[in-house]
């Protein structure tokens, strides 16, 4: 009788187990040690906001600072992209590129932090509503 119950114990905790699947990593992704991809571990730092380039002064405004854009040929690609979603010079277009923020040299004017545009991701226009631009002239 004691054989019996052990065997049937034994059966219930063998059925009762799962196999765990492990999701499989995509493809194109390669996960190293340390769990991030070798995309994460470049050094580049997505960012997303408002870009506007004029008179040899690039901006990048995203939802929390305000950054410098290392004048550059990745620049002004983003600046001829960015063109045609400009109806004036000073308009605000709509980026999300990859960069490596730096800290500005000391005694050079302007924001804290210089971004050098590695990767565009996309350009389109800025919201008309989200736009706080006030413009003065006469009609």
């Amino acid at each position: 009788m004691k054989k019996v119950i052990f065997l049937l114990l034994i059966a219930v905790t063998g059925l009762s187990c799962k196999k765990e699947v492990k999701p499989e990593a995509a493809e194109d992704t390669i996960v190293v040690e340390d769990g991030k991809t070798e995309k994460q571990r470049d050094g580049l730092t997505l960012l997303k906001g408002e870009f506007v380039y004029y008179a040899d002064a690039a901006v990048l405004q995203t939802h929390r600072e305000m950054y410098g854009v290392v004048i550059d040929q990745k620049m002004h690609e983003l600046d001829e992209m960015a063109k045609s979603y400009q109806k004036e010079a000073t308009d605000f277009v709509q980026i999300e590129i990859r960069g490596k923020v730096i800290p500005k040299p000391e005694g050079e004017e302007g924001w804290p932090y210089r971004v050098e545009i590695k990767e565009i991701l996309n350009v389109s226009a800025a919201n008309p509503e989200g736009s706080k631009t006030i413009k003065l002239g006469n009609k």
